[in-house]
């Protein structure tokens, strides 16, 4: 019977494995294909003065170990996750005084700069601009590399099994103890279960009479491709935003549309995404992007997840809800989980993610 059962093979449950060391994990579709891969990978809330401690304390955590991450899964697969610091700017903000009293409150360098200080750093800047703050240690990550490191540094685990393209079914759950799951491929046995499977995630919980508040919002992304340095910092405005890359390619997102677990990309929102990049980037608007796709952020109130034991079920363990902050959250989110399940000193207080002060009987 193996220890630890993850289900979810996201980066999410790739990093809970991880830290964990051993065990199984199992994902429905394809390994980090869902939201870990859609996403834009910028290593900050967008707006992270707008969210609760309990989100700031697992994005800070994070954004201060992804260097030590990425060189780690670098050195041991060749996969290099690209955590790049690009710095980014903010554009025309209504209310700088707040970010700069929260940067100064958490030791974070945030300066105010003016739109001509912006533009000799990113020349194809809209000319409307006026102002910006600009926080330079921000990075990005390329989220559809860390996945390939991640699952190459668990395949090279022998303590370690993944199943790709094996959806779970149910829970097995009996005398207030989780026995392990059900799957196409017949019953998997586990002493310890931990549920990652982001906006699905709820779905599982629902048979067992608990309700957990995480839904699907779908999010929306294009791609371009210009000649690498073409862009050299992520900018954002009115919630929009371009990442660039380092071969040249560049991410501008994103949507935030309830829609179910629907997630085919539309006419509608890629005609509203081109119209900010002309806002934003007016150059780049001037050629068709190479790619636009959707994903499905596992949506929580105040974006707050869902990290710790599922109470009345001994066993079985939450790490979801991440909404929009998944790649920013995640190693810390993971660690926090291992040390809860190992027994050890949890590497922030562990209270406000506690699922027992959360779930809803149905």
């Amino acid at each position: 019977m193996p220890d630890f059962l993850c289900v979810g093979g996201g980066v999410i449950g790739a990093l809970s494995l991880r830290a964990l060391g051993q065990g199984t994990l199992l994902e429905r579709g394809a390994f980090c294909r869902e939201a870990s891969w859609a996403g834009g990978g910028i290593v900050s809330p967008l707006y992270p003065w707008r969210y609760s401690p309990a989100v700031t304390a697992l994005a800070l955590w994070s954004q201060d170990f992804y260097p030590q991450l990425a060189d780690s899964l670098h050195g041991q697969t060749g996969i290099d996750p690209e955590v790049t610091r690009t710095g980014l700017y903010w554009l025309d903000l209504p209310n700088e005084e707040r970010a700069l009293a929260w940067a100064k409150a958490h030791g974070r360098e945030m300066l105010q700069v003016s739109a001509t200080d912006v533009r000799a750093q990113v020349p194809a800047l809209g000319q409307q601009f006026q102002r910006a703050l600009w926080m330079p240690s921000v990075a990005n990550v390329r989220n559809p590399r860390l996945g390939q490191a991640l699952e190459a540094t668990l395949r090279a685990n022998p303590q370690v099994e993944l199943r790709e393209h094996c959806a779970v079914q149910r829970l097995e759950v009996r005398d207030g103890r989780v026995q392990g799951v059900h799957t196409h491929e017949g019953f998997l046995p586990a002493e310890q279960v931990v549920l990652c499977a982001g906006a699905w995630t709820a779905e599982l919980l629902k048979p067992l009479g608990l309700a957990l508040p995480v839904e699907p919002v779908k999010g929306q992304m294009l791609l371009y491709k210009k000649e690498p340095g073409w862009l050299k910092s992520m900018v954002l405005a009115e919630g929009r935003y371009a990442i660039p890359r380092r071969d040249g390619h560049i991410l501008f997102g994103s949507t935030l549309e309830y829609e179910g677990f629907d997630k085919t990309p539309t006419q509608l929102a890629q005609d509203d995404l081109k119209a900010s990049v002309a806002s934003l980037l007016p150059a780049l608007a001037e050629q068709a992007p190479v790619g636009h796709w959707a994903g499905l952020r596992p949506g929580s109130p105040d974006g707050i997840p869902f990290i710790g034991k599922v109470p009345g079920v001994e066993g079985l363990w939450l790490n979801c809800g991440h909404f929009r902050n998944g790649l920013v959250m995640a190693p810390a989110s993971c660690q926090l989980l291992a040390d809860l399940m190992l027994g050890r000193e949890p590497i922030i207080d562990p209270a406000p993610y506690d699922p027992a002060l959360r779930l809803q009987a149905l």
